[in-house]
C-alpha cells in the first residue's frame, strides 16, 4: 500500500487513463461503421469511469473498494427513426456488428419526427479550460486517513454516542463524443469527496445526522476534521425533539435543503414535461413567478464546478442563463428533441447515458442571495419552523402541490430553539415560488446552491 497521501498524473497508469485517443478512435469507428451499415446519422458517445473508495466504522476499515471501465454507446437514424445500442466490448468485430443491429433495430422503430441530430451550427467551437481535474490523485492510504479523520472528528464531539460510518472517495470520470455532422469533443473531471454519519442516544431515542463534502479538486473539500465534527454536532443537536401542534407558519430552510426548491423549479421546466404537457408550469414561460429580487442561475461553465462541461450531449455549446431573472421564468431546459416539438432551439442542456437518448437536464444550479443574514431573516418571526432536514418526494409537478416529511427546530421570537421532528410541511409550489425570500449565505458545495431561504404561511402538520 502506497503510504504517500497522493500520486501525481504523470505516472504512466495514470496517463493512460487519462489519454482518452483510444476512446475518441473507437466512437469515430462506431460512426463510420453505422453510416456503412445504412444509418443517415449518427453519434457515438464512450464513457470512462475510475473510482476509488474507503468505508470505515469504530476506527477499522469496513470496506476499501476500486471500480474502472469504459463504456460505449451508439445512436443512428434511419429516417425518422432511431435506435440506441450499447456496449463495454469492443473486441474483434464487435464494432461492425454493433452498428448493423442498431441499424436493424432503427429500421423497425416508430417514426419520430422530433429525432435527429443538432444543427451543426449550434455545435460547440469553443472548449474553455474549466480546472476540472486535479493533478493530484489521493492514494488509498490517503482516503483512509481521510474517513478515519471525519469519524474521529465526529466521535470527539460532546453527546455523540456511536459511528454511523465514514468514508472518502477520489474518482475520474470522462465522455468522448463523436458524431457524423463532424464534431468531436472529450473532457475529463475528476471528482473527491468525504462524508460522516453520527448518532446520539439510543434505542428508541437516538439521533441520526450527517454532512460531507465533494468537490473536482481535492484542495477545495473542507477538511475531515470539520466535516466530522459537522455531522456530529448537527446529531447533538436534534436529540430529545418535539412534537407540535397543526399550524400555518413562516418555514427557513437551511442551505443544505433549500437547494430542493431550486431542485421543483428546474423539474417542472424540463423540456420533455413540457412537451407532454405534464408540468403546472407549462403555460408559465415569461411570466413572474417570484419576486423581483429572484435570479436562478444554471452555469456549466463555471471553473471547478461540480457539473461542469463545455459542450452537451447532443455537442450543442453550453452558456450561463439566468433561468429566473427579476423573478420572471425566461427559458425551458430543452435538448434538440423537445426543442423541435416545441417549436424553439435547444438550449444546450442534453444529457445522456450510453444506454439512452439524449434528454434534458440542468448543469451547476444557484440561487442568487439576497441581502439579509440568516439571523435576519428569521429575526421577526415570533412562531415558525427552521428545516434542516426533508423526507420522501411528496411533490406533484402536475399540480404543483407540495407536502414532505421534515425536521428541523422551532423558531420562537426570532430564535432558533428546540429540535422538532416527525412533522409534514405542505403548500403549493405557486405560492413558495412567489414569497421565496434568500439570505446573502450562498456558498457553492453540492450541484444545486441556495442560501438560507424564508417561505411565508407554510402548513406545519404535527400532532
Amino acid at each position: 500500500m502506497n503510504s504517500s497521501p497522493s500520486s501525481t498524473l504523470s505516472t504512466t497508469a495514470n496517463r493512460d487513463l487519462l489519454d482518452q485517443s483510444a476512446l475518441s478512435d473507437l466512437a469515430q469507428r462506431l460512426v463510420e461503421a453505422a453510416r456503412r451499415a445504412g444509418a443517415d446519422a449518427a453519434d457515438a458517445v464512450a464513457v470512462r469511469g475510475v473510482s476509488q473508495g474507503v468505508e470505515v466504522r469504530d476506527g477499522r476499515v469496513e470496506e476499501s473498494e476500486r471500480s474502472e471501465g469504459d463504456d460505449v454507446g451508439l445512436r443512428v437514424l434511419v429516417g425518422q427513426r432511431q435506435a440506441v445500442v450499447s456496449t463495454n466490448d469492443v473486441s474483434g468485430d464487435a464494432v461492425t456488428k454493433l452498428a448493423e443491429r442498431a441499424v436493424a433495430m432503427a429500421r423497425v422503430a416508430p417514426d419520430d419526427k422530433f429525432v435527429g441530430l443538432a444543427d451543426p451550427a449550434l455545435l460547440a467551437r469553443d472548449f474553455p479550460d474549466l480546472d476540472l481535474l486535479d493533478p493530484a490523485v489521493p492514494t488509498t492510504a490517503e482516503l483512509e486517513r481521510r474517513a478515519l479523520a471525519a469519524e474521529a472528528a465526529a466521535l470527539g464531539v460532546k453527546g455523540v454516542t456511536k459511528s454511523g460510518g465514514a468514508s472518502a472517495s477520489a474518482g475520474i470520470g470522462g465522455m468522448v463524443l463523436v458524431t457524423s455532422t463532424g464534431f468531436h469533443g472529450s473532457y475529463l473531471r475528476s471528482s473527491q469527496g468525504i462524508s460522516a454519519t453520527a448518532i446520539s442516544g439510543d434505542g428508541t431515542s437516538m439521533e441520526r445526522d450527517y454532512d460531507f463534502t465533494s468537490a473536482p479538486h481535492g484542495a477545495d473539500l473542507l477538511s475531515p476534521e470539520v466535516v466530522g465534527r459537522s455531522a456530529g454536532e448537527r446529531t447533538v443537536a436534534r436529540y430529545n425533539p418535539r412534537k407540535v401542534e397543526t399550524c400555518k407558519v413562516p418555514v427557513v430552510f437551511d442551505p443544505r435543503v433549500a437547494g430542493s426548491l431550486v431542485g421543483h423549479l428546474v423539474g417542472a421546466i424540463n423540456g420533455a414535461s413540457i412537451a407532454r404537457k405534464t408540468s403546472f408550469l407549462k403555460d408559465k414561460l415569461g411570466q413572474q413567478l417570484f419576486a423581483k429580487n429572484i435570479r436562478i442561475i444554471d452555469d456549466p461553465l463555471r471553473k471547478r464546478g461540480l457539473r461542469s462541461q463545455t459542450f452537451d450531449a447532443e455537442g450543442v455549446a453550453v452558456k450561463r442563463t439566468a433561468l429566473v431573472d427579476d423573478g420572471v421564468l425566461t427559458t425551458w431546459l430543452l435538448d434538440c428533441a423537445t426543442a423541435r416539438e416545441l417549436g424553439l432551439t435547444t438550449t444546450g442542456h442534453a444529457h445522456r447515458g450510453v444506454s439512452s437518448s439524449p434528454s434534458p437536464g440542468p448543469y451547476n444550479l444557484h440561487l442568487e442571495p439576497g441581502t439579509p443574514t440568516p439571523a435576519e431573516l428569521i429575526a421577526d418571526i415570533k412562531q415558525g419552523f427552521y428545516v434542516t432536514d426533508l423526507i420522501g418526494s411528496g411533490v406533484n409537478g402536475v399540480t404543483g402541490d407540495y407536502s414532505r416529511g421534515a425536521s428541523g427546530f422551532w423558531i420562537e421570537n426570532g430564535e432558533i430553539t428546540y429540535p422538532v421532528s416527525e412533522v409534514t410541511i405542505a403548500g403549493h409550489l405557486f405560492e413558495i415560488f412567489k414569497s421565496m425570500q434568500p439570505a446573502n449565505n450562498l456558498e457553492f458545495r453540492y450541484g444545486v446552491n441556495a442560501p438560507t431561504v424564508r417561505i411565508e404561511g407554510l402548513t406545519l402538520g404535527g400532532r
